[in-house]
């Protein structure tokens, strides 16, 4: 579901004063990537779609999850007509799946026509590109995902969250976009929640 960009501002839940120290640095990557992108296509906010993309070009448990070669290559083809096709009617729309507020903080696209810098994430150095203080300029249901993948890191016992544990997120909201993306590659989303829960337990039992 789309809605138009007008709502209070409000920060959901958790606040974002630690974010940067509970990611894996593979996420803290992704996570970077997915600003770049937005930046790059002055995008308003960093969306589940932007996550996704990042998620599958970097993490590569994530793309043995969603199902190999020939799978991630019919998704990836359809992430990067983005900015030619389908991507075109989410323009001056936020994505939000109803869980929460949208948040206003800094415009994404504004802050690449003004070169703004990116700030390097709290706890993981080397890994530019993300707030270690907040999730502003991100979509409501960006940050739904996010705070979903923290919690489910924290609980199975692990102090930081990695790129399944967002997948998994990303998979379980049925209106974001980044499970369109996903049901028009051709992935099965129940079969893909199936197959996360598999091997989230195969970890715990290991």
């Amino acid at each position: 579901m789309q809605s138009p960009v007008s709502r209070v501002p409000q920060q959901p839940a958790a606040t974002r004063t630690e974010i940067g120290t509970r990611l894996t640095v593979e996420l803290a990557s992704v996570v970077a990537g997915a600003r770049r992108r937005a930046l790059r296509d002055g995008d308003r906010q960093i969306d589940t779609a932007h996550l996704l993309h990042s998620l599958i070009e970097s993490d590569p448990d994530v793309r043995t999850v969603v199902g190999g070669g020939p799978q991630i290559a019919r998704v990836l083809g359809y992430l990067v007509q983005r900015s030619i096709g389908y991507g075109l009617r989410w323009q001056g729309s936020v994505e939000d799946s109803g869980t929460v507020p949208v948040l206003r903080g800094t415009d994404v696209g504004a802050a690449a026509a003004a070169g703004a810098e990116m700030s390097p994430v709290p706890g993981v150095p080397g890994v530019p590109g993300v707030s270690g203080a907040d999730l502003s300029g991100w979509s409501p249901s960006a940050v739904t995902a996010m705070e979903g993948a923290l919690e489910r890191a924290e609980l199975r016992g692990d102090e930081r969250a990695g790129g399944v544990d967002l997948l998994a997120c990303l998979a379980a909201d049925r209106e974001c976009r980044a499970v369109e993306v996903l049901e028009r590659g051709g992935v099965d989303t129940a079969l893909l929640a199936g197959r996360i829960s598999e091997a989230s337990r195969h970890v715990s039992q290991g």
